[in-house]
């Protein structure tokens, strides 16, 4: 009897090696890994940051698995959902646009804990993190988008799944490894869930949806290690996963080209922390108000053209909070423009930003004017690796203009250079580290394939700052 997709995915999982790796593969691992940790560095200075580094220190669990840019050391699911509250927080980390979640700030944050409470190699950990990017973005390709049109985010369902995936992948060996890791994604099946309310109700349930994920797939894992086990059939079986989670599902989004296309190369990287689908808006919006030195004063009108994907979810002219905000074409275009000449090419709009724009009476009047239209050639330019949008600004002056822009900067299909990764990491960790410790970091993780204990990077981001 054939394996099912559960067993065939644990198989893939079981297999992967880092030197085995493609290249390609390899290269995008390390941007990843550097992007994961600069916006973890942003991340860890929020106010729910704290929030959960607290909440983790009265729940208790020691170990060995290190809470980022610090001495402290957490049990590895603690840990985890320390470090991916801080990753997977602020709508900046890595996003796969047509799985509709967001990785990276889930599987490093698991590989690390479990690698570094068990002092394993380097390459140890980027091959599970390979493993646990492609279980979670093939999980939710094979059952969306009615999974998210029942109500479910699937960075807080399929997540539970990258983690497990990651984790299963570093503590299990043997002739019976694929069995413990399909039991392993068995048990995290069960401890999925995430929401979509809070688009229309506000919270800050989202913040942590990401880190709670992250901490129940590592936690399946050591249950399984302790002696638990799930069905290894949980994603196909009559009552397993997509049935309870999808009103229909595509299994060769699953298990096709496992092992040959890898997925993750069409992960996109975020240049604003706010939805990957509002990204092209954004820059479109930026283009014209550079090149008319608009204000929020002089305009009369901006109309937004947009694919139906993002009508109604992304499109409110009154975000509630600031997680609403972020979720908001209507609130970025009008922000975009507030910062008028200040948007250079790398710009990038931050928390602090929207949290800034949500107390700006001339932020929240343009918001409310901002119109947004279907548009046939942004609906044509759209799919699963991005979304496009064409703005048009009209000033009271009477000047006028229009940009389309087809693929946002930072999608697969446009990506950021390795350059580009450096600085921007760069950037952001001097104003943790002094230069000469940027640059011992960017060269850990640039050969992070070789370390013999990943321990070093804990020990490195540990480091006292300016």
């Amino acid at each position: 009897m054939a394996e099912g997709p559960t067993l065939q995915l644990a198989a893939f999982v079981s297999g992967v090696e880092y030197q085995r790796l493609p290249q390609p593969v390899r290269d995008r691992l390390f941007v990843l890994f550097l992007d994961y940790l600069r916006v973890a560095s942003i991340g860890e200075r929020m106010s729910w940051s704290k929030w959960a580094t607290e909440l983790a220190r009265k729940l208790g669990g020691r170990g060995g698995a290190r809470v980022l840019f610090s001495e402290e050391t957490l049990d590895p699911v603690r840990a985890t959902f320390v470090n991916s509250t801080f990753a997977g927080s602020i709508d900046a980390d890595d996003v796969h646009v047509g799985a509709m979640l967001h990785p990276g700030c889930i599987v490093y944050s698991a590989a690390l804990a479990i690698a570094q409470d068990r002092a394993l190699p380097g390459s140890s950990v980027l091959a599970a993190v390979a493993a646990g990017y492609e279980a979670m973005i093939r999980i939710a390709l094979a059952i969306q988008p009615s999974h998210f049109r029942r109500g479910f985010q699937s960075t807080a369902t399929c997540g539970a799944f990258g983690a497990a995936a990651a984790a299963a992948h570093l503590l299990f060996s043997g002739t019976d490894r694929v069995r413990r890791i399909a039991e392993t994604v068995g048990l995290a099946a069960s401890f999925c869930g995430g929401l979509t309310q809070f688009y229309h109700s506000g919270s800050t349930v989202k913040r942590i949806h990401a880190a709670h994920a992250a901490a129940e797939g590592v936690g399946a894992a050591l249950m399984a290690e302790a002696g638990f086990s799930g069905p290894t059939d949980i994603l196909e079986g009559k009552d397993g996963f997509a049935r309870a989670y999808a009103d229909a599902v595509n299994f060769d989004l699953l298990t096709g080209e496992l092992g040959s296309r890898y997925r993750l190369m069409e992960v996109a990287v975020k240049p604003h922390a706010c939805s990957a689908r509002i990204q092209a808006a954004i820059e479109a919006t930026g283009e014209l108000a550079r090149k008319h030195a608009a204000r929020l004063p002089e305009v009369k009108a901006v109309t937004v053209g947009i694919p139906k994907v993002i009508q109604g979810r992304l499109t409110v002219n009154e975000p509630s909070d600031i997680q609403a905000a972020q979720m908001s074409v209507p609130f970025c275009v009008a922000l975009t423009i507030a910062h008028g000449d200040r948007i250079a090419p790398g710009f990038a709009l931050n928390v602090d930003d929207f949290e800034a724009g949500m107390k700006d009476t001339a932020v929240l009047d343009l918001a409310r004017r901002v119109e947004c239209v279907l548009d046939a050639d942004v609906e044509r330019v759209s799919g699963v690796e991005s979304v496009g949008a064409k703005v048009s600004l009209n000033l009271k002056s009477g000047a006028a203009g229009s940009v389309f822009v087809e693929v946002p900067k930072g999608a697969a299909a446009r990506p950021f250079t390795r350059e580009d990764h450096i600085d921007r990491f760069r950037h952001e960790l001097a104003r943790r580290y002094a230069s000469a410790t940027c640059d011992a970091l960017v060269e850990t993780i640039r050969n992070f394939g070789g370390l013999g204990d990943v321990n070093v990077l804990g020990r490195q981001l540990a480091a006292s700052g300016r």
